[in-house]
């Protein structure tokens, strides 16, 4: 009878927890939960005016109520039986019951109102004028037959009197590509050439207003500008007012666009864009990309949203290139897949040729343009592979020398709709000297003086920035001349991608998607922790500023630390950088210069995070006092060099720097298996003790418990030395294929080591492994919603390189054909884990550690499997090492990967390519789907993916190779560093099989659910650890919760970044907030995902002063939102400047 009372206490409780969701749902975002006059006379403005909206939302919801009920209902039952049931510590247990920390309550339903589904299910309409790039694949033969003097091309021949109504108009734009590191370091670079080229630029541009230069990365010019004198930077600023000098794109460096994720790619822009209006008061019109390997419709996106009107792309496919070169559409609008409003178009040029410098620029036939490259005049460093040198321009050829460059310009010009020929001239690092300026502008000024005094020649040639090619181009064509709006145009529309990039042959670029993927793991940590950073220093200034008293918080110091990081996090995104395409020795530079961001300058970001923590902490703000030499509270992770992996130690106080609230596991680092957890209220929390294992020798024990923290908020736990019934130690099997275990250090826990072959299965509320007891790997997957099975088997595969004269190197893949099953010389040691926290396979081969992981928890970290590989292949030669996933999805030849983890891009694996040519860069995601089902691969580090059968899903974890493949860098893959990949697998059901229609087979745009978005994020940002040693009878932290509730469920907050202010370097009183609205696709099961939030049809409410500007702050919208209310379009990324506090 009192289990039966309980039952009924237990479903009435939930029964007023899913009416108070129901209220909650209707809330918005408040930036702040301090009330003040003034917030509270918005508040009331606000919800007065969103009033209907609400009561329109509730009916909605109630709508809902019989559903939720029903599922009340089993829930009861369920726990019923699961009571009746419980068959001790090894099975997996609902952590939500007992009378101990209770998770949050999560929604049996996610409610999504029904407009927020029409995006995703919107029906696909190709325009006439639109060219998809996955339609251009379908169609082209990938063939490559010698196209005469335009090896990759065709015969171009012209009529003379083509030109007679409409001269040609020739610009030609003098350039140096800086690359922040390859060859040579970044520090090493500046010194030998970057300075000079600068210091070069302020003299020989002043000698004659007709030239002109572009400049596009600002990490290098912003370390020229603080070294030169007051008259220089003077200098600098008349050439920009002249229109000499042009900054274009304008981003810290020219970022690759395959491996970087979106956050990165805003932030290095915002640092670059932020720099120029603080020192030259400049506004880039126009992006220059001639360098990265392949390009992303993600960067036009960013371009766009920052306000540029044009952009240049030069690394195209040699077949597409042809292509687009026989349709005359090498330019183009690049519109987003999913806009059918034209509202994401950006005028792009795409270099016709094979490369950006001079001998592939000025037209097809690279022997004659070679002869108009003065820096290879006879005598110098450099010559013409073709062995026919430029000649110095006289009086006595500049006749035959122009009729030879005006052949080229005019078969060029052949290419594309208009007359006007954008000629670019220059190359990497180059006008070093002074002489080579005075080659180059002396010789061509005279072919141009020529060309421009002899009317029947019908050419206008000059010298200038790529802004004036394209305010040429759109007069021409009858364009706009403010450049944002397209007008009337004769440009076709493109939608899609450009990867995988090849520039000859069979020579794919998908080799860096993996090359050295230790950094591309870090570079997720540093963005991981910036953002943090940012956050909490920004919330923090608000904080403070409301509190009303004066804090000797280090603002001026902390926001020098993020200057710092932002910059060393930029530098990173550079396309040799994050590619893992450079030196030896630049790499390891940048392994201390990003670790100075990771060792020195992560600590420093530590320190922001720490100082800031402290502040919120505490309950009586006076108290606050800042030593850094002894900081009231420490981050964790310890890691002593840049090449090894880190270690924990014990924590308190828990950061959630995503803006949902969250329950997740954390582990911590103890000396004693006997440790009571509790909440800052005193309540005891479920633990469990497990071994942290090395050789099979326990080396420490962690403990593991599921800490709630609120969004964007700090949660205090309390830890101590005592006996605590709710914590468990974990239970383990060893086993081992023919072969005896030996294990030692375990004595305080049970081991079970048995001699007979036995099943292997691990679970939670959700999910159940089936692993096979011989490999360790996962066999079959069930989901307990459904009480299904699927097949989804885990394995690990070889490519060796191709005996070909080229092989694979950092650039290129080039494999001696299909992968080779990974077979270890020995049998794996298979550990099984279980306990009433998570549980885990972990199984250890020569080449990897493997670990299968479950958490034992109803929210979202319970969804999916997490996958942990360690991989080592230090040993190896010439060897690739993949994880191939197999499943019984029907996913055909169709997969689908993200782009920058900022949208999804199907995929077609096409036999017509070779195997290389079907592996894509996959950024945070990748996944399989049917009729029924999806399977999504979520990934903590940008590696190369491919699906090259049904049902399959590979990704390469690392690569070792042992020689160059003649790309320039001039070495293989050999400084490989034991590397941690980490993944989480999701299977989700289709709510229906009709979910899935012609529409979406053919459609260029796919969506993530909700739930994968989320576990995503929880994946990339996990919570951030913090200790201190201040015994808690002196200073008690409390919690603190900024935010009233979680944001919904679809908007992400990409940054909150203090804005720099005007004087000196330190902040403003402003902060940049930047929001992206994720699309999602409703058609998956929103039943029982542990999702702590909901959807609001894109609304935000700000109570807080906040202006619309574009993305990078260079502009301030004409329109501003009434009553506060934001309002974002499905996957729009917008950016607000706010006030702090």
């Amino acid at each position: 009878m009192k289990i039966s009372r309980q039952f009924t206490v237990f479903g009435s409780a939930i029964f007023c927890v899913v009416v108070f969701s129901l209220y909650l749902m209707l809330d918005h975002l408040q930036l702040d939960r301090i009330k003040n006059p003034i917030n509270e006379e918005r508040l009331q403005n606000g919800q007065l005016v969103i009033l209907q909206d609400k009561i329109d939302h509730l009916e909605r919801l109630l709508a809902e109520n019989n559903k939720i009920i029903a599922n009340i209902r089993d829930s009861v039952t369920n726990l019923r039986k699961s009571v009746n049931n419980d068959k001790g510590p090894l099975e997996a247990k609902n952590l939500s019951q007992g009378l101990v920390d209770l998770l949050p309550f999560a929604p049996i339903w996610v409610l999504i109102p029904s407009e927020d589904c029409q995006f995703s299910a919107q029906t696909y309409s190709k325009a006439a004028d639109e060219v998809q790039m996955l339609d251009v694949y379908d169609m082209l033969s990938f063939d490559n037959p010698d196209g005469g003097v335009w090896k990759q091309g065709f015969d171009i021949s012209y009529e003379e009197n083509e030109w007679d109504q409409e001269p040609l108009q020739v610009v030609v734009v003098p350039h140096s590509h800086n690359d922040p590191g390859w060859l040579k370091t970044f520090d090493d670079y500046y010194r030998d050439q970057t300075q000079h080229i600068l210091n070069n630029m302020v003299v020989k541009l002043h000698e004659d207003e007709r030239r002109k230069m572009i400049w596009s990365e600002i990490s290098y010019f912003s370390k020229w500008w603080n070294n030169i004198d007051i008259q220089k930077k003077d200098a600098v600023k008349k050439l920009i007012e002249r229109g000499q000098l042009e900054m274009a794109t304008g981003g810290w460096v020219m970022p690759d666009e395959a491996n970087t994720h979106y956050f990165a790619l805003i932030d290095q822009l915002l640092e670059g864009h932020q720099w120029l209006e603080r020192n030259l008061g400049v506004k880039p019109k126009t992006a220059w990309a001639v360098d990265p390997f392949g390009h992303s419709p993600t960067q036009a996106y960013l371009f766009k949203q920052a306000g540029l009107s044009n952009m240049l792309i030069q690394r195209v496919h040699y077949s597409i290139k042809k292509h687009f070169a026989t349709q005359k559409t090498l330019e183009f609008f690049w519109r987003q897949n999913w806009d059918q409003e034209s509202s994401t178009d950006i005028l792009c040029h795409m270099m016709p040729f094979y490369s950006y410098d001079v001998p592939h620029t000025c037209g097809p036939d690279p022997k004659i343009c070679c002869q108009f490259d003065f820096k290879r005049l006879p005598g110098g460093r450099i010559s013409c592979p073709w062995r026919i040198p430029p000649q110095v321009i006289t009086s006595d050829n500049v006749q035959q020398r122009a009729h030879m460059l005006l052949d080229q310009y005019r078969k060029k010009s052949k290419l594309f709709m208009s007359k006007v020929v954008l000629a670019p001239l220059g190359d990497d690092f180059r006008y070093t000297d002074a002489q080579e300026w005075d080659q180059q502008f002396n010789n061509y000024q005279k072919l141009f003086d020529y060309m421009n005094s002899h009317p029947e020649l019908n050419v206008q040639a000059q010298f200038g920035t790529i802004s004036d090619y394209f305010e040429i181009l759109r007069k021409v064509t009858g364009m706009d001349q403010a450049g944002m709006n397209k007008g009337v145009s004769p440009f076709p529309v493109l939608s899609g991608d450009f990867f995988t990039y090849a520039d000859r042959d069979d020579h794919y670029w998908s080799g860096y998607f993996t090359s050295r993927p230790f950094y591309k793991r870090m570079d997720r940590m540093l963005e991981s922790h910036l953002r943090a950073a940012e956050i909490l220093y920004s919330l923090t200034l608000a904080n403070i500023k409301m509190f009303g008293k004066p804090s000797n918080y280090p603002a001026v110091e902390n926001y020098k630390l993020l200057t710092e990081a932002r910059r060393n996090l930029g530098l990173f995104q550079h396309h040799d950088a994050i590619t893992g395409t450079g030196k030896d020795w630049v790499v390891v530079d940048y392994g201390t210069r990003y670790y100075n961001l990771l060792f020195h300058s992560i600590l420093n970001l530590k320190r922001v995070i720490v100082s800031s923590a402290h502040w919120l902490v505490l309950d009586d703000k006076n108290i606050y006092t800042y030593d850094p030499a002894k900081p009231l509270l420490q981050i964790d992770e310890v890691q002593p060099a840049q090449d090894v992996l880190p270690h924990k130690t014990v924590i308190k106080i828990m950061y959630n720097p995503i803006e949902q609230a969250r329950s997740s596991v954390i582990s911590i680092y103890v000396t004693t298996p006997h440790i009571r957890v509790l909440t800052a209220q005193g309540r005891p929390v479920i633990a469990q003790i497990t071994a942290v294992w090395e050789h099979f020798t326990q080396a420490s024990t962690e403990v593991s418990f599921v800490a709630h923290v609120p969004p964007l908020g700090l949660a205090v736990y309390q830890m101590s030395e005592g006996v605590e019934l709710h914590t468990e130690l974990a239970h383990y099997m060893f086993l081992k294929k023919g072969g005896h275990v030996s294990v030692t250090g375990a004595e305080q826990f049970r081991v079970a080591i048995p001699q007979e072959t036995v099943p292997v299965s691990v679970e939670n509320p959700h999910l159940q492994l089936f692993v096979s007891s011989t490999t360790g790997l996962l066999e079959t997957l069930k989901l307990k919603e459904n009480g299904l099975k699927h097949s989804i088997k885990v394995d690990f595969v070889w490519y060796g390189t191709t005996s070909n004269k080229d092989k694979s190197g950092a650039y290129l893949f080039l494999p001696d054909g299909e992968a080779k099953k990974y077979s270890p010389s020995r049998p794996p040691v298979i550990r099984v884990t279980k306990g009433p926290v998570f549980s885990e396979v972990t199984t250890t081969f020569t080449h990897i550690t493997h670990t299968l992981r479950l958490y034992n928890i109803q929210g979202v970290d319970g969804q999916a499997v997490e996958i942990c590989n360690t991989v080592d292949i230090r040993g190896e030669f010439n060897q690739e090492i993949a994880m191939r996933i197999t499943s019984d999805i029907n996913s055909m030849n169709r997969f689908f990967t993200d782009l920058n983890g900022f949208q999804v891009q199907p995929r077609r694996t096409m036999s017509k390519l070779p195997l290389q040519a079907n592996f894509y860069p996959m950024t945070s995601m990748a996944y399989l789907e049917d009729s029924n089902r999806r399977l999504t691969l979520l990934t903590a580090q940008s590696l190369g993916a491919a699906s090259l059968k049904s049902g399959q899903l590979e990704v390469i974890m690392d690569r070792r190779l042992n020689q160059d493949d003649n790309r320039g860098l001039g070495q293989g893959v050999l400084d490989n560093k034991i590397t941690a990949n980490s993944f989480r697998l999701l299977l989700e059901p289709r709510n229906s099989a009709q979910e899935v229609t012609t529409r979406e087979n053919n459609a260029p745009f796919s969506y993530p659910s909700l739930l994968s978005h989320i576990s995503c994020t929880y994946l990339n940002h996990p919570l951030i650890q913090m200790a201190t040693s201040v015994d808690p009878a002196l200073l008690t932290p409390v919690p603190h919760s900024p935010l009233t509730s979680s944001f919904p469920c679809d908007i992400h907050l990409v940054n909150l970044r203090t804005i720099q202010s005007q004087v000196g370097g330190g902040p403003s009183e402003q902060a940049a907030l930047i929001l992206h609205r994720k699309g999602f696709d409703c058609g998956f099961s929103s039943r029982n995902t542990g999702l702590l939030c909901s959807t609001t049809r894109g609304k935000v409410i700000l109570f807080s002063t906040f202006t619309p500007v574009s993305l990078s702050l260079m502009y301030e919208s004409s329109s501003t939102p009434k009553h506060q209310e934001i309002s974002l379009k499905p996957m729009e990324i917008c950016t607000y400047r706010i006030q702090l506090g």
